[in-house]
């Protein structure tokens, strides 16, 4: 199993999952020609894409599926409350997922996660071909022992760092988005994420990426920093989904 990330941030998000032939893509908020220039980038096609899962219906994550999966017919999954906010319940490329249930997509097997996020029916995603875990976790207020549950184990996790509580309270945003992002149901900082990783067994980590790092509230340095912590390793080992470049094919591994 391999994964990597066209772009992490509020201007577009999407990860792309590759495990025997088979490509899914997390989210799409570019447009189709930002979306086709960032896979050339990591040697793809759309052509190769077998599914676009959809995590919620914010456009930094839906903007581009529509007319992606219109234009090369590819499925899209999606909860009902996710497809109803989106206007994706119109594709004949639709396909329903229940949050509370596992699936398989050509040999990847997927576990979608329910998170508190304020959106209409919002979900992440831990995947797994047998013999890897790959967990991935943004857009989340708080916590929850589930997700504690669901996200111990695996062997790469992109998690969300996307901010600094003292760097959100002092800076420029008006008052009611620093309560929006802040809050229970909004993004988590990065202390909640330097938390989460000491709730759960991190021992098979291979790759830790630090996702969705706001450009006003957050510095990598900080995000790096607090992440290190929690897993006692070099600041310098966790990689970062960044939003213009985001991140090259990491692949994993068995132990030698």
């Amino acid at each position: 199993m391999q994964f990597a990330s066209l772009g992490s941030g509020s201007k577009g998000n999407c990860t792309i999952v590759e495990s025997d032939g088979t490509a899914l893509l997390v989210d799409c908020g570019f447009s189709i020609k930002q979306t086709e220039m960032r896979l050339q980038r990591l040697s793809r096609e759309v052509q190769q894409i077998s599914a676009i899962l959809v995590t919620h219906e914010h456009s930094d994550h839906v903007a581009g599926v529509a007319r992606l999966a219109r234009k090369y017919d590819i499925a899209v999954y999606a909860s009902q409350g996710t497809a109803r906010a989106a206007g994706l319940d119109s594709l004949t490329q639709w396909q329903r997922i229940d949050i509370h249930q596992g699936f398989e997509i050509d040999g990847i097997q997927v576990q979608p996660v329910a998170v508190p996020h304020d959106a209409e029916e919002p979900c992440q995603f831990v995947f797994s071909d047998g013999d890897w875990q790959l967990g991935l976790l943004t857009d989340v207020g708080s916590i929850t022992s589930y997700i504690e549950q669901q996200y111990s184990a695996c062997d790469a996790l992109l998690l969300e760092a996307n901010h600094d509580r003292d760097m959100l309270a002092s800076g420029s945003y008006p008052d009611s988005l620093k309560r929006r992002v802040a809050g229970n149901y909004g993004h988590l900082n990065n202390q909640q994420a330097r938390d989460l990783l000491h709730s759960i067994d991190t021992s098979r980590l291979q790759y830790l990426v630090a996702s969705h790092i706001s450009e006003k509230n957050n510095t990598v340095a900080l995000a790096r920093d607090t992440l290190s912590e929690a897993i006692d390793a070099d600041a310098s080992w966790i990689d970062i989904a960044s939003q213009d470049e985001g991140l090259e094919w990491r692949v994993l591994r068995h132990h030698l």
